[in-house]
């Protein structure tokens, strides 16, 4: 489903992370691709509120958590550059959908990094 919100199309989503060589881009794109994909699912699912909007965060949220493993074997991680730059995105998210009083603790609360 492509997506129609034209601030998220345009949006350079995880762009520090690339611009860091500490950060395999392989990895990173894996990384990128969950947000993108969170947006299609606020799109089609349109949270009537907050705690709907956390709920798909959090399921986001859960696949950068498996992302650990696969930073760690390329000799990185997801450290504290890594976990601006997502909250960042995740805030991003929040924000183009309406969503501007969303907590970016808890958007991404789910998070083991």
């Amino acid at each position: 489903m492509p997506i129609d919100n034209q601030q998220v199309t345009a949006h350079p989503f995880l762009a520090a992370l690339y611009r860091d060589d500490y950060f395999p881009d392989h990895v990173v794109d894996r990384g990128k691709a969950v947000l993108p994909a969170l947006c299609e699912r606020v799109e089609a699912e349109r949270p009537a509120d907050l705690a709907a909007l956390y709920a798909l965060t959090h399921a986001a949220t859960e696949e950068f958590n498996a992302l650990q493993a696969d930073f760690e074997a390329a000799g990185s991680e997801i450290e504290t550059v890594a976990r601006e730059e997502t909250a960042r995105d995740f805030r991003f998210v929040a924000h183009a959908y309406g969503f501007t009083g969303a907590d970016v603790e808890e958007l991404i609360a789910t998070r083991d990094w």
